[in-house]
Formats: C-alpha cells, structure tokens, sequence
C-alpha cells in the first residue's frame, strides 16, 4: 500500500458555498437565475410536475373513512374462558370496565360485543355494551346473565 492509495473511509468533499462573490462560481444569485418566484427563498412548488397533469390528479378517488363510526371490539365465549383462567377473575361478575382496567382490552379501540363462537364452559353473569342476539340466547340457555351498558 502506497500514499496514494489510501482512502478516506468519510467523504472530506466541501459543500459548495454560495452567494460568496463572483469569484466563487456561485456568487450574486448563487445559482437560482434571475427574478421569479423559484429564486425567492422558502419555495418549493409541490406537485407540480412541469405542466404535466400531477400524480395525485391523475389517480382515481377511492373510498371513504367515516369519522363518526362506533368502534367496537370482538369479544368470544373461547376468550371469556381463557380470561378468567389466566387473570383469576370473578365469572360471577365480569364487568367491561373489569377488562378494560386489568388491560386485556384497550379502551381506546371501542367498546366490547360479544359474539357467539365458542362453547361456554362456566355461568358467567356479564356486564358488556354490545352483544349478538344468539350469544344472549345462548348465555342465558346456559344460566349465565347478560346485561347491556346504555351509553
């Protein structure tokens, strides 16, 4: 290995220094040309595309987000079992705001419905704010008791 050969594993190469004086290369408009809007400071057009019809014009319009929309969480017979196995909780009183404090649900992503999936392996008595008509059916066929929160 010689002098010559080694090389510098940052780049060492200087930013250009513009509006310096015409001796630089970059002096006077420092490179922006003359007048108009593109040699004031602070601008960028965005989306323009020269003329050419813009991208975000040329894609179609898709869908719809509805802001008001209840959100709603899914909650099971199979996950019931499951927490009062794993979190030790009461199945006589299982309460919405019981899950929500103990953290196995978050608050934030809605309130809780129960569905009918899976099979119901002790008698619960449920506080919850929503839940499917067969899931009541079969909670209270089972001798468990289901009372819905008004909000």
């Amino acid at each position: 290995m010689k002098i010559n050969e080694i090389k510098s594993l940052t780049s060492n190469k200087k930013t250009k220094r513009r509006g310096r004086g015409s001796g630089s290369g970059l002096g006077k408009t420092s490179g922006r040309g003359v007048k108009g809007q593109k040699s004031r400071s602070g601008v960028s057009i965005n989306g323009f595309e020269g003329g050419q019809m813009p991208l975000y014009r040329r894609l179609p319009k898709r869908g719809f987000k509805n802001r008001f929309k209840t959100k709603i969480q899914k909650l099971n017979f199979n996950m019931i079992n499951d927490f009062i196995k794993k979190y030790d909780l009461d199945p006589k009183s299982l309460t919405e705001k019981e899950l929500f404090e103990k953290k196995i649900f978050n608050k934030s992503k809605g309130g809780l419905k129960l569905l009918n999936v899976g099979e119901i392996k002790n008698i619960f008595n449920l506080e919850i704010s929503f839940a499917s008509k067969k899931a009541i059916e079969a909670l209270e066929k089972f001798g468990g008791k289901i009372t819905l929160i008004k909000k």
